[in-house]
């Protein structure tokens, strides 16, 4: 009688689900950001039309602009990988839950550097001398030319990034999942059909 294949616990399937939901979430943010930047480009230009560097408010355009499509594309591979270590969980393929860990410790410095930026970036005061206030004004602008809400997104998308790969990584260190993978066999087993050998000749 043939071993039978371990059954995959619940919270693999769970941790799995999670990954997938956070893919989701990256591209829809994403694309969120693509759909707003014209509005954003427009309504910041009529709130610096009387800004005298005319350069510097052009830079700070093409910055949003590049920022905000690399931003998609990272969002795009990063939610790629993601659905690729979900399924790759859901299988039970050899090095997918490493992967994760890896990927989950990556996520959980970005998550983290991200909600210190923007959180940074509103709470301290900027200190400019008077030859900059132009820098100040063109930030001011560009603050109040995302739409409403814009910034606690990005907060609790940050918030909500950490604690996704936090419980991501502590659901594949239970017990559980840690006797599933010990229990998986590498590769299914040969039948003694082909691995007899006949008998010596008397």
């Amino acid at each position: 009688m043939s071993e039978q294949p371990p059954r995959r616990p619940p919270v693999v399937g769970f941790a799995a689900g999670l990954l997938l939901t956070m893919a989701a979430a990256g591209v829809a943010y994403a694309v969120a950001g693509l759909l707003a930047l014209d509005g954003t480009v427009a309504r910041f230009r009529s709130a610096t039309a009387d800004a005298p560097d005319r350069g510097a408010v052009d830079g700070v355009v093409t910055l949003v602009r590049t920022t905000t499509v690399l931003t998609a594309v990272l969002a795009v591979a990063v939610g790629a990988m993601l659905v690729a270590l979900a399924l790759g969980l859901f299988a039970g393929r050899s090095g997918t839950r490493t992967a994760t860990w890896v990927v989950c410790g990556l996520g959980l410095l970005a998550g983290c550097g991200a909600f210190v930026l923007v959180v940074g970036q509103r709470l301290t005061p900027l200190r400019l001398d008077a030859d900059e206030r132009t820098v100040a004004m063109l930030l001011n602008a560009l603050t109040d030319a995302y739409p409403h809400g814009w910034i606690p997104l990005n907060v609790g998308l940050s918030i909500g990034q950490v604690l996704g790969y936090l419980v991501v990584a502590v659901l594949l260190a239970l017990p559980s999942v840690n006797a599933y993978h010990r229990r998986r066999p590498a590769s299914r087993p040969v039948p003694r059909l082909f691995t007899a050998q006949a008998a010596p000749p008397r």
